[in-house]
């Protein structure tokens, strides 16, 4: 069941691993830089929100874990911070769809004819992390999963790129990177070393619009002690700013399911 909740909400479900193995060691010839300059590398960053009231993607994705292999094509429509409406296709036909608010998720899967309705509170706690609406729209536009002002950092350059270290959580390590040129993330890592989980997500091939920048290709690498999970979105038609509508209805005969 879970594969296809991962598929429905894209990759914001696979943040259900919590997951990949340690998290990378910094090279020796990092430079630390301070906190002023962190400070100014976040507020760049935000520099580049998209300015949008509504979102159109068509998109194809590929799940991947270690028994099987799926290509769908995905249709997500986002009116920014009220709703995002994903529906997930394959050979033209709707295999699943999820309306995502801030304050409910419902989805349905047609492979075993069952639905989902609640909130993130039940929802995060049965995948095993905190999820919200914010994540999940932050994740489908190139933003950073936590608002980067709120938090506290360790700043280093590897790679020619801004790294941003949480680590105030021994068991809970944040790692956001951002290019030093445009200032665009380009990825981000969640790990739990002593479970051996990790979650990375990787942003590439931006395209710049009138309303801001948005990266066209997202790939998400999430592993845990049961297994590998890849997930590779690529967004191949992109309009903003037109008039959607979001429909959702769960087809009847199918089986609600409860999460305790």
């Amino acid at each position: 069941m879970k594969k296809y909740i991962a598929i429905v909400l894209m990759s914001a479900f696979v943040i259900s691993c919590k997951s990949k193995m340690p998290a990378a060691q910094n090279n020796t010839g990092n430079a630390e830089v301070t906190t002023k300059e962190d400070k100014k590398v976040v507020e760049k960053h935000y520099n580049n929100k998209l300015d949008f009231s509504t979102l159109y993607i068509k998109a194809s994705a590929k799940y991947v874990d270690e028994k099987q292999s799926q290509n769908v094509t995905a249709e997500i429509k986002i009116e920014k911070d009220k709703q995002i409406l994903i529906s997930v296709r394959f050979l033209g036909i709707t295999m699943a769809k999820a309306l995502i608010t801030p304050t409910a998720v419902s989805y349905y899967e047609k492979i075993n004819s069952t639905y989902y309705e609640g909130d993130f509170t039940s929802l995060s706690k049965w995948l095993g992390t905190e999820l919200d609406y914010s994540k999940v729209q932050n994740l489908l536009v190139g933003e950073a999963l936590d608002d980067l002002k709120k938090g506290k950092y360790t700043q280093t350059i590897v790679e020619n790129l801004f790294r941003l270290d949480d680590e105030k959580d021994a068991n809970l390590k944040k790692s956001f990177y951002i290019d030093s040129e445009k200032y665009l993330l380009q990825k981000e890592e969640i790990s739990q070393p002593s479970e051996n989980r990790m979650l990375q997500i990787n942003y590439s091939d931006s395209k710049v619009f009138n309303q801001g920048t948005l990266p066209t290709s997202i790939a998400i690498n999430a592993i845990q002690p049961k297994g590998r999970t890849n997930i590779n979105l690529n967004y191949n038609n992109i309009s903003f700013n037109e008039e959607l509508s979001f429909p959702y209805s769960v087809p009847g005969g199918y089986k609600k399911v409860i999460i305790k």
